[in-house]
């Protein structure tokens, strides 16, 4: 039988974080509703359960709750954050508005006895995000840490094995979050760790044929890592009866619509059909500047320019796309939870009356790291599993203010650079992605002789494991002095190049 366990989902914009550090531990992990009934659970027992973070008070009308009978199932806890606020107020304990928010990392004391800071110091930093705090803790538990600002920052009851914390151990700030969590995971629950990718890939593969049976697929395929994979799998799953279909945007990097065309028609042998529109979504485009319009207005050009072609295959009746976990947490309102909307994502949404596919997202569950190791077991080639995530919206969200065609170029060269300087550091596979920003900023120059006014370019690289979080890479100075040289003297219409050193979170990786 397999285990897992069940995540239910307060909102957090961390919940899919906690789901991923869970699989990294061989652990089969689900994120589910908050309102799942307790009579839901214990038909099918998880191994445990985590009550996520959220945006929410739990004194706000309306603040997501708990069936009261889940705690009563001999089922493992643990609380995180809001979680850790909701069994309180549950279970008779007290909660207040904190004086003092606590956001970042915090000093924390360890008191002994608690399973899940077993071996681990007495003191060390974790990261907290809270306003609301615990005051008074139900009956049978006892503090088992303690911050400056939160006499109450972790809890535990021993016996009846419910866990609460104040603090968030998915996120790569907390020291030894990684190692609470597995505290949990096998010295609670009694995990085995003995789920595998290619258990995901069996069980999927059967789901898929189940649902489409003998009916045929259409799926947008981008030429990325998300729809690659997606398109692989769906292929193993029905074979010829995928069809895909690659819309050329004009919004895509240097020369990427040959190498599309190459990969997938020449090389991985599939049913590929390319809609050429750029001066489609040049047009939709002029005179838009709010990133949000600019998303929107590519994707109902998408849609437009997909419908057109989907037409083709109007024996088709499911559509695919290579939809992942960030893509919904970032761009839901309450998918599964009352997650807060980060920014919307570009998809294949809102297709005309006349084209009712069933939508298929086979990789809707996975992490990016997860999906690339979908591919590699799937026996994609490397080359394209190590691409670097690119957004749906292309150059659209890398251009601030205006998109023209002129300023695509602009930024196409410039990209060009920064990717082939890029590539040549030893290291250069660990990076997440290393991208230019072609800013609505112009700037004063001398070249040669000559006053210049152009435009300003950023570049940016991160390094991340599942773009949930991520830190700005800290690339050689030669690299970024060779990469300013080259764009400054080689193309024209840019005379200045800064660097960005923002992390996510509090920045996007993304500009827009």
């Amino acid at each position: 039988m397999k285990q897992r366990i069940a995540i239910l989902d307060y909102g957090s914009q961390y919940t899919q974080l906690i789901a991923r550090r869970i699989r990294e531990h061989n652990v089969f992990s689900e994120i589910i509703r908050f309102d799942t009934p307790a009579s839901t659970l214990r038909a099918d027992p998880p191994a445990g359960i985590i009550l996520s973070g959220g945006p929410n008070s739990v004194f706000d009308e309306g603040s997501p709750g708990i069936d009261r009978e889940i705690f009563n199932l001999g089922v493992p806890i643990l609380g995180v954050c809001y979680g850790m606020q909701l069994m309180s107020r549950t279970l008779g304990g007290e909660v207040v508005p904190g004086t003092t928010r606590e956001y970042g990392k915090t000093a924390m004391e360890v008191r002994r006895g608690c399973a899940l800071f077993a071996d681990l110091p007495s003191d060390f930093s974790v990261w907290m995000s809270h306003g609301d705090r615990v005051s008074k803790i139900p009956d049978g538990f006892r503090a088992a840490a303690t911050s400056a600002n939160c006499p109450y920052a972790a809890i535990c009851d021993e016996t009846r094995r419910l866990y609460a914390i104040q603090f968030h151990p998915e996120v790569a700030h907390t020291e030894f979050g990684e190692r609470i969590l597995a505290n949990f995971l096998f010295g609670v629950c009694a995990c085995r760790g003995d789920w595998k990718m290619e258990d995901w890939i069996e069980d999927a593969v059967g789901k898929l044929r189940d649902k489409i049976g003998d009916e045929e697929v259409v799926l947008g395929l981008s030429g990325g890592v998300d729809s690659s994979v997606a398109a692989v799998l769906l292929h193993r799953a029905i074979g010829r009866r995928l069809h895909c279909i690659f819309v050329d945007n004009g919004l895509l990097r240097h020369d990427e619509p040959a190498q599309v065309e190459e990969m997938f028609r020449e090389k991985l042998g599939l049913d590929l059909h390319v809609a050429k529109a750029a001066q489609r979504f040049y047009a939709a485009l002029r005179g838009i500047e709010d990133p949000e319009a600019k998303r929107k207005a590519i994707g109902r050009e998408f849609v437009s320019v997909f419908a057109e072609e989907a037409r083709r295959f109007s024996s088709c009746r499911f559509l695919a796309q290579g939809t992942i976990y960030p893509d919904v947490i970032e761009s839901s309102s309450a998918l599964q939870g009352p997650s807060q909307t980060i920014k919307s994502h570009h998809n294949v949404g809102g297709l005309p009356p006349d084209l009712k596919f069933e939508l298929v997202e086979p990789l809707r569950d996975l992490f990016k790291d997860e999906v690339r190791a979908v591919g590699r077991a799937l026996g994609i080639d490397s080359a394209l599993l190590d691409r670097q995530p690119f957004p749906g919206p292309g150059l659209g969200v890398r251009i601030l203010g205006e998109v023209t065609e002129e300023k695509v170029r602009l930024l196409q060269q410039a990209d060009l650079r920064v990717q082939e300087e890029v590539a040549k550091l030893p290291d250069c596979n660990k990076i997440w992605q290393a991208f230019a920003v072609l800013l609505p900023v112009r700037t004063v120059g001398v070249m040669g002789d000559m006053r210049t006014y152009e435009w300003t370019c950023a570049v940016r690289a991160v390094n991340s494991i599942d773009a949930m979080t991520a830190d700005w890479t800290r690339l050689p100075y030669e690299t970024l002095a060779t990469i300013s040289n080259r764009i400054i003297n080689e193309v024209r219409g840019i005379n200045r190049v800064v660097y960005d050193i923002s992390s996510k979170p509090p920045a996007t990786i993304e500009w827009e």
